[in-house]
């Protein structure tokens, strides 16, 4: 899939099929998202993939809006050490892991991480080091539903040319 297609099609997904996803598609994914631009070229972010049950359930049991992360095959938690855009560069991270794994037939659905109050109940499960910054949870797993498209405003409407 390219990537225009990739932008057009991709939906978040909340079920999954009880199907694992190979490691070498997970590590393609976050290899993705290693290539996020970022400022400064800082790269300040690190991944952790969790594809244990046991894990993912207890992820979900803290995460106010992240409970089908239980059911996905995996879960990514992004971090990224607490600089100055932290947040911009983790959410570059988090797009690139969404498309990526949509363009693999991988779905997937982003939770917010940061200052969130269960991101420090998350890092600590995690064994995340002082000094990072959750920035998001993205449940992965093949899709067990085919959401609609939502509506979006067209592109006359969100676009001004030279002045706003």
């Amino acid at each position: 899939m390219d990537a225009q297609q990739a932008l057009i099609s991709r939906r978040s997904i909340r079920r999954y099929k009880n199907q694992p996803i190979p490691m070498d598609i997970i590590k393609q994914i976050i290899d993705a998202a290693r290539l996020a631009p970022t400022a400064n070229n800082r790269q300040p972010w690190e991944f952790v993939a969790v594809t244990e049950r046991d894990m993912r359930e207890k992820i979900a049991g803290l995460a106010t809006y992240g409970k089908f992360i239980a059911q996905a095959a995996a879960c990514i938690a992004v971090y990224c050490k607490d600089t100055k855009y932290y947040l911009e560069d983790g959410s570059a991270a988090t797009q690139n892991i969404l498309l990526s794994a949509w363009a693999q037939g991988v779905g997937s659905c982003w939770v917010a991480g940061d200052k969130k109050p269960y991101a420090q109940p998350i890092s600590q499960l995690l064994g995340v080091p002082e000094g990072y910054k959750l920035v998001s949870l993205i449940a992965l797993g093949y899709p067990a539903e085919n959401p609609t498209p939502h509506h979006k405003r067209e592109l006359n409407e969100v676009l001004h040319l030279e002045k706003f």
